[in-house]
């Protein structure tokens, strides 16, 4: 799978720029990383999906950014990362957008295979949004890990609600990143004083990266539809210090390991698996 790999290639450039001029690699009020990381999800599912590349192929699925969902039942509502739908009749034409132009507009770095097997692959154009398919949400904990736990689980946790509020039949898939560097330099602490008098936070590594890993376990997972919780959830690990050193992705424990529902491969697995199924008469 591509996905995690071009995840970090891509974050190890500093490409994020703030108000004081400050180039980031990872910024929390950016949604770049979110982007990345779906755009990647959706890249590997294609790979391995025959009936989604056919899908694709005979203009029936499209994708739509930053698409508001409506959960019917509560009324409430949420911006998704991406989504994959089937195209809108009354809103117009489709986008100019597509695929490969998603990955120049967030400049993502992808190897000479990795281009190669993209233009391979049937054009997924963006469009206005129908009926979604499938929701992508992807979030991010890269420091003050304990602190910001129940932030991050509140998040995910209306994302798969509004998601199956507003349609039952969709999929729900949540992404998290994870950060495990012991040494990090934050945006906030570092707004006209990174270059001058960095202030660096410090992690008690691998236990705060434990701590948010368990509370991503705990949000709630379905089988079935009907039942509530994500369709499937991954958990990626990242080396990041935010400093403009290259990222690394990290294998070992206490990220989820190829036998854990939660690895980033089972989780690819899994969505093709539901999608064949679900929407094999789509």
């Amino acid at each position: 799978m591509h996905g995690p790999d071009i995840l970090v290639r891509t974050l190890s450039r500093e490409t994020r720029e703030d108000r004081h001029g400050n180039r980031w690699q990872y910024h929390s009020r950016s949604d770049h990383h979110s982007k990345v990381a779906c755009w990647g999800i959706v890249f590997d599912l294609l790979r391995t999906n025959s009936l989604l590349r056919r899908h694709v192929e005979e203009a029936r699925v499209f994708f739509g950014i930053n698409h508001e969902m409506r959960d019917f039942v509560h009324d409430r509502k949420k911006n998704l990362d991406l989504v994959l739908c089937t195209p809108s009749s009354s809103n117009g034409g489709h986008s100019v957008q597509n695929l490969s132009r998603m990955a120049k507009d967030y400049e993502i770095k992808l190897t000479a295979d990795q281009q190669t097997e993209l233009r391979e692959l049937p054009v997924l154009r963006g469009g206005p949004v129908g009926s979604v398919l499938m929701a992508l949400e992807a979030k991010a904990c890269m420091t003050a890990h304990q602190r910001a736990l129940p932030r991050l689980y509140d998040e995910l946790n209306s994302s798969h609600l509004t998601v199956h509020g507003a349609t039952d039949q969709a999929i729900a898939a949540g992404f998290a990143m994870v950060n495990i560097s012991s040494q990090y330099l934050s945006p906030d602490l570092n707004k006209s004083n990174r270059s001058t008098n960095p202030v660096w936070s410090s992690h008690d590594q691998p236990r705060d990266a434990g701590l948010a890993i368990d509370k991503i376990r705990q949000l709630p997972r379905r089988s079935k539809t009907g039942d509530t919780g994500y369709d499937a959830l991954a958990i990626v690990v990242v080396d990041c210090a935010n400093d403009g050193s290259t990222v690394r992705l990290v294998g070992t424990p206490p990220a989820p390991q190829a036998n854990d529902i939660y690895h980033y491969s089972s989780m690819i697995d899994r969505l093709g698996h539901i999608y064949a199924t679900r929407f094999k008469q789509l």
